[in-house]
């Protein structure tokens, strides 16, 4: 269809009739709906960048003055592709996927850095890192990469806030494969307790050393145990708890969100020496009785966890001596639930208690 009046050159001095002033109206209308329907489409992934190849600044160089206990990236970069963009500030949440060099075993990681990794005053500072556990199956994804828990928003303001260091954010899967809960299935609900179990793929090595790895391949971080921590909910701060205890030279502290306190995991079986290395309440006595290193336990639970609360404060009761400092959080109506477990992040006063007891970026002078 044509429509002759707009057609004609304005060159040649033609008035628009009734037709040319109809669709302007049109072309307007369509204009509008079209920056209405831009985000829509966007939200939906039309014109996202998710899957797009994204740098960390890998070509960082040592020299001039900067952070003291800086580690920069030692190689070989990952393949980072864009997973997800953080609503509140546009930063990215990047995903890759890793074979771990001592575990053998090969998963995706999703990483997030904080908005100040890109400010040039930190240009030559190392960074902390969190890696954060998810409760549940722990694959094939963590739920901590979802922005729905704004965990990584909370962080982005919280630092700015001074209420936190600037962690970057380290989600690797905690588990080697998923079972259903189907009760018909004899593997339903298993899970490897984010450790070492015999003849199973090596979840602890994973999560304490070839994740780690990953990261200092990758991104400036601190040079010593100052720079490292663990969060994570249910059986992820079980894992969490038990990987500082069991290894208080590489880690510092955890906020660990309505966790075991003991391994229970069906693939113990028949390996009790191997479960009791890997038990919190065997763990605990052991570095009080070394002397250290210091190490910082926080801890939340919800009026509503009614099983999980007792062990947690008797652990805390007992264990809250030497060499470990504790802190725990109960939160009022809470429920066994990550929603529940990030504002209080905050609100508890754990973000900002193990902030206090790590080292942070320095801008350089």
């Amino acid at each position: 269809m044509t429509y002759p009046d707009t057609e004609t050159p304005r060159a040649e001095g033609r008035r628009r009739g009734p037709r040319t002033k109809r669709w302007i109206l049109v072309s307007a209308a369509i204009a509008v709906l079209g920056l209405i329907a831009w985000p829509v489409l966007d939200y939906a992934g039309v014109f996202s960048d998710k899957g797009d190849p994204i740098s960390f600044g890998q070509e960082d160089k040592p020299g001039g003055t900067g952070s003291g206990k800086v580690s920069l990236p030692t190689g070989p970069e990952a393949k980072f592709t864009v997973s997800g963009t953080v609503p509140e500030d546009g930063s990215k949440i990047a995903v890759t996927e890793y074979a771990g060099k001592k575990s053998g075993f090969k998963g995706k990681v999703w990483v997030w850095v904080p908005p100040q990794y890109k400010d040039p005053k930190y240009a030559k500072s190392g960074f902390p890192v969190m890696i954060a556990l998810p409760g549940g199956a722990g694959y094939p994804n963590n739920y901590w990469m979802g922005t729905d828990l704004k965990l990584e928003a909370s962080i982005s303001k919280w630092s700015q806030e001074g209420k936190s260091l600037p962690f970057i954010v380290v989600m690797p899967v905690l588990n080697p494969e998923d079972h259903d809960k189907d009760a018909k299935d004899p593997k339903a609900g298993q899970y490897w307790d984010g450790s070492d179990i015999p003849g199973q793929p090596k979840m602890g090595t994973w999560l304490t050393e070839d994740v780690p790895d990953l990261v200092k391949e990758n991104f400036r971080t601190i040079d010593s145990r100052d720079g490292w921590a663990f969060m994570g909910s249910s059986t992820g701060g079980f894992a969490g708890l038990k990987s500082v205890l069991q290894k208080p030279d590489k880690f510092k502290a955890v906020i660990a969100s309505g966790p075991d306190i003991v391994p229970d995991s069906r693939l113990w079986a028949g390996h009790g020496k191997e479960k009791a290395a890997n038990n919190p309440k065997v763990l605990a006595p052991e570095l009080i009785r070394a002397g250290g290193p210091d190490v910082y336990l926080g801890f939340q639970v919800g009026t509503k966890e009614t099983s999980a609360m007792p062990p947690i404060e008797d652990f805390v009761q007992q264990y809250t001596k030497g060499p470990i400092h504790t802190k725990l959080s109960v939160i009022q109506g809470g429920s066994h639930n990550a929603k529940t477990y990030v504002p209080n992040m905050e609100t508890g006063g754990l973000i900002q208690w193990i902030s206090e007891h790590m080292q942070g970026p320095v801008p350089s002078s």
